[in-house]
């Protein structure tokens, strides 16, 4: 009897499952991807109406037109109401076995009693509730009676017989129609059994259900009541009813008074029972979300029967006490149990030693915190406010079991299954509970308390987790949503909470217990609802914590802001004009704050923002820190993951607002201001790490590696696009007009004087010394030179007959003044190449900005890698040169610039590259008539900036005569050669406004031999005498005007 009537609950739990899953197919308010689409289609409208009115007697010959839908589709009928028919069928086999225990039962006069034989009586008890609960959901499914009978009409036609169980399955369908009157009539043979396991609960429920009053003047789940006996093993006689849950006892007594209603006017243990079942909520659940109105169900069904018109008012009274009291006593039971859980928690963590005797108390603990959970669950979301031989075998088995058990043994770590000696005990309180039995247990109440107690403290050994499930299942919140999320976002809200916030998504965890394994058709829905739910709350969690991470940095970078350099010239002249006793300010203007004063309290009792943000920062991190990893179904979470994910997201948006660029005005944050901030925001998390284990520095690598690229991962602009964009269009633009000018002395650029106002100061924007600037050496600006360069091909392709000429008589000065005069665009091949060159000078600068931000480990290795030549593997050299450029060295050939004109590799462009140059080489003597070609001493280089040429020229045609596979140094030779033999034809006139700046181009000609790693001087005096640039030295720096501060 006691493996039936467990095997049995077991496959009521299944076939129950399965009935909600039929149940939700069926409905008409659920997805219709779930509902048979037979209900629902307009061809099949006449056989439903037919079959609901002549159910469950069907003539197929006479009433064929009614039925010619099913006659049409009954192969697709078979297959998809097979699974629902064959539901049915379970329900009516599980009904027999049912049947024949309850009778087996009462044949033996069994004896129940849930503080003698527990397990047994408990079984007994879930049988009653779980088999009321399937014929409950059988009569919710309002579709019952078309989902059996067109399965059956479908299988009269193709198979020419009726299903065999169909007659009986339809007669049962029938029957529980009206399930409440079925019921009693089934159960009336069985009334003594019933109330009597029933009044069994006398002694343990009642003690229950006490107020919180109650509660706290027994110090209930206190340690401290009696310091006394702190040590000493917590136990009762009925140590299984202790962390019984609420909820089932109720269902047992409403449900089994229901059943077996005879004893509510005979017997008033019975009718006391009832009542206090009647008081303690509105509802009670059948399984899941499904639940019953008690005190609507009990008066409706009372109302049908003679003589209750007593119990009716009681029910009525009933329900008003529930209505008006019950939501503060629950409220109370809840303030008491978290001040109560929280003081047990302290004292197990302080000492956790205590936790081995004092177990019971943990379990129960877990168990009413579950029974007030369900409990407001369940009405919030129904919107209430608020021994023979065999025993002697057993008996013998138990003894020795339990006797070769030692301390070694736990010492030793051994790991114990006591699953077959509950098991036995479970055999033995069916053997010792029927009547006439030889050895009667109720005789024994001593033997039971042991029993119980030792299955106690061996689940305490083997099955823990089982335990924990039993005592701290929270399931059911999978079937309310609404509320659990209601729950979350409230929890959310107080500060206090916060730090329990992770019980949510462990919560999730519980889900799977809520299945069985006899219905696998929903565990893929359940599944996805449990990852959902975990994901979205954490999420939220990580949300919350991110925003109130940042918040925190920027009040930090507001602070280090005020430390920053800039920020000091108010402070020094405060400080001098109080030293020279000066005016002091008038009253109506701003003293500025210093830096630290907001540190300075006079009393610790006042709250700065700050102390709030740590507060609610470390109650959200004891949340995330709270485990580092759990299991969701198969998945593992990591609940700091989550918050690195938000931070990686956000972080980089706050990076590019710091940033500030205003595409219209063309403004943007100083770069060293930028890095200043991200300097601050970068230490702010590093104290994370004190509050979380996670790992910062991946997250800070992560973002600002993602900065060095066009786009970040959520595909939006970084803080690369926006300076490329800027310094493109601002910086750059203007040095191509010479508003602002390369200044190599100094290492940056500089505004030209004029009588404009500038928007900018240069020198700010580009001075790469001391980390100014903010690294932006991912900045790609070969697109631009691309651009430049296709320009300047252009004009050497409409002067190429020209340029073929002049390269074949450059030393010829008759031939050659006629040449130069019939080109007529060299001065804009000058500027477009001057312009690339600014761009190429401004990579070099940002290319030392890198070199002083490298790792120096690397360089050693990188550094070996120069015996590699050009000229024996060209490949192998530019990945080497590619190497050393990330790491911020100078190379002799740009690996960017090649792999940007890889494609100019034909005959046809070679040409175009040596034209290019010897183009270049004859048009500078014409940079001698613009005034701003003059030398600057100061700047080292043009004010018109063409001092650049010198790397436009070396860089350009090192990388065109690599992609090309030529020689650079012949080349170069050749251009020099040209170059020099123009320019000496400026010195034979000195009085030709032509040659006013001619000292200057003097000095360009040496700049770009001496920036050049091809050409050398011997080469330069070889065609240009010495004698003529060390006096343009001497005159440029006679007339350069130094001013010493």
């Amino acid at each position: 009897m006691a493996f039936d009537s467990v095997l049995l609950n077991s496959q009521c739990l299944a076939t129950t499952h399965t009935f909600i899953f039929t149940s939700l197919s069926c409905q008409v308010c659920s997805d219709p991807q779930l509902k048979p689409s037979f209900l629902t289609e307009k061809a099949m409208e006449p056989a439903v109406k037919y079959i609901n009115k002549k159910f469950p007697n069907i003539d197929l010959r006479g009433n064929i037109q009614n039925l010619s839908g099913v006659q049409k589709q009954k192969s697709e009928i078979l297959v998809a109401l097979t699974s629902y028919y064959y539901s049915f069928i379970d329900v009516m086999e599980f009904r027999d076995h049912v049947y024949e225990l309850l009778n087996t039962i009462d044949a033996c006069q069994c004896f129940f009693n849930i503080t003698v034989n527990f397990d047994f009586t408990k079984s007994y008890l879930d049988l009653i509730v779980t088999y009321t609960s399937v014929i409950m959901m059988l009569s919710r499914i309002d579709d019952r009676k078309v989902l059996t009978a067109m399965y059956n009409c479908a299988h009269e036609m193709s198979n020419g017989n009726s299903d065999p169980s169909y007659p009986r399955l339809g007669q049962m369908i029938l029957e529980y129609d009206h399930p409440w009157k079925k019921l009693t009539e089934e159960f009336g043979p069985h009334t003594k059994s019933v109330t009597g396991a029933v009044l069994s609960l006398h002694m343990v429920y009642p003690r229950r259900n006490l107020g919180a009053e109650q509660w706290r003047s027994a110090q209930l789940l206190s340690l401290l009541s009696v310091p006394a006996d702190m040590l000493s093993p917590a136990c009762c006689e009925t140590m299984p009813c202790e962390y019984l849950p609420m909820e089932v006892m109720e269902r047992w007594i409403i449900l089994g008074f229901l059943l077996c209603h005879s004893s509510l006017n005979t017997n008033q243990a019975s009718q006391d029972l009832w009542k206090m079942a009647l008081r303690s909520g509105l509802y009670i659940t059948l399984i899941r979300d499904e639940t019953i109105n008690i005190h609507k169900v009990t008066e409706d069904y009372f109302d049908t029967l003679k003589g209750y018109s007593k119990r009716i008012a009681d029910i009525k009274e009933c329900r008003e006490h529930v209505i008006v009291n019950c939501g503060a006593i629950h409220k109370e039971k809840r303030q008491f149990l978290r001040n109560a859980i929280k003081e047990l928690c302290k004292i197990l963590e302080d000492e956790p030693g205590l936790l081995g005797p004092k177990a019971l108390y943990v379990c129960m603990a877990l168990a009413f915190s579950r029974d007030e959970v369900l409990w407001l669950v369940r009405h919030s979301e129904n919107n209430m406010n608020v021994c023979p031989e065999e025993e002697s075998v057993l008996m013998t088995s138990f003894v020795s079991t339990l006797s070769a058990l030692t301390v070694k043994q736990v010492e030793n770590g051994e790991e114990f299954d006591f699953r077959a000696l509950r098991l036995d005990w479970l055999r033995l309180q069916a053997y010792t509970s029927v009547a006439k039995a030889p050895l009667c247990l109720k005789d024994y109440p001593d033997l039971a308390k042991i029993m119980n107690m030792t299955e106690f403290h061996t689940k305490m050994m083997d099955d823990i987790d089982g335990v924990l499930r039993e005592t701290s299942d929270l399931s059911i919140l999978c079937f309310y949503p609404r509320v659990f999320e209601k729950m979350f976002s409230q929890g959310c809200e107080d500060v206090l909470m916060q730090r329990y916030l992770i019980a949510f998504p462990l919560v999730c965890s519980h889900f799977n217990q809520c299945t069985h394994q006899m219905c696998p058709e929903e565990m893929d829905a359940i599944e996805k609802r449990s990852l959902r739910f975990c994901v979205t709350f954490l999420e939220e969690i990580a949300k919350q914590t991110c925003s109130i991470v940042l918040e925190i940095c920027a009040e930090q970078c507001n602070l280090d802001d005020q430390l920053l350099p800039k920020h000091c010239a108010h402070t020094i002249s405060t400080a001098r004009n109080k030293k020279q006793k000066k005016q002091v300010p008038k009253k109506g203007e701003v003293q500025r704050e210093k830096p630290g004063t907001e540190s300075m309290r006079k009393d610790r009792a006042v709250v700065t923002n700050m102390d709030k943000l740590h507060l609610t920062l470390t109650e959200l991190c004891s949340s995330l820190n709270y485990c580092n990893h759990f299991t969701v179904w198969d998945h593992v979470i990591i609940p700091p993951e989550y918050l690195l994910s938000q931070l990686e997201i956000n972080l980089a948006k706050v990076i590019v607002r710091m940033a500030n660029y205003n595409k219209a005005t063309h403004e943007i944050t100083r770069p060293s201001d930028l890095l200043a901030g991200i300097k601050a925001y970068t230490s702010s998390l590093y104290t994370l790490s004190r509050y979380l284990s996670v790992d910062v520095t991946r997250l800070v690598k992560s973002v600002l590696l993602q900065q060095t690229q066009p786009l970040d991962s959520q595909g939006d602009q970084t803080i690369t696009t926006l300076y490329t964009s800027w310094y493109l269009e601002g910086l750059l633009r203007q040095a191509s007009s010479a508003l602002i000018i390369h200044c190599p002395t100094m290492h940056c650029f500089v505004n030209q004087p004029n009588e404009n106002e500038t928007r900018f100061k240069a020198e700010e924007y580009s001075d790469v010394s001391g980390e100014n600037l903010l690294l932006p050496f991912t900045i790609s600006w070969s697109n631009n030179e691309q651009t430049l360069h296709t320009e300047c091909r252009k004009l050497v392709i409409d002067n190429m007959d020209v340029l073929v000429q002049i390269r074949s008589n450059f030393d010829k000065p008759e031939a050659m003044t006629n040449l130069q005069s019939r080109l007529p665009a060299s001065e804009n091949v000058l500027k477009r190449m001057t312009i690339i060159g600014v761009i190429l000078s401004f990579r070099a600068m940002i290319q030392a900005a890198l070199g002083d931000v490298r790792i120096n480990a690397f360089l050693g290795s990188i550094q070996e890698q120069d015996m590699i030549s050009p000229e024996t593997d060209i490949k192998a050299t530019l990945s080497v040169f590619e190497l050393a450029s990330a790491a911020g060295l100078s190379c002799d050939i740009d690996p960017a610039l090649v792999t940007a004109i890889a494609n100019m590799r034909t005959e046809e462009e070679y040409k175009l590259t040596y034209l290019l140059l010897i183009y270049v080489a004859v048009s500078l003597p014409i940079l001698a008539v613009d005034p701003n070609s003059y030398y600057s001493r100061e700047y080292g280089g043009h004010h018109n900036n063409i001092h650049c040429l010198a790397t436009a020229i070396n860089q350009l045609s090192a990388a065109m005569f690599t992609a090309q596979n030529k020689n650079i140094e012949q080349h170069l030779k050749e251009f020099l050669f040209v170059a020099s033999s123009t320019l000496l034809q400026l010195g034979q006139n000195v009085e030709r406004t032509d040659s006013k700046n001619r000292d200057s181009i003097y000095l360009l000609l040496h700049m770009i031999v001496e920036e050049s790693p091809f050409l050398s001087q011997d080469m330069l005096e070889k065609c240009f005498p010495y004698a003529l640039l060390r006096n343009a030295y001497r005159d440029v720096y006679k007339s350069s005007i130094i001013t010493l501060g």
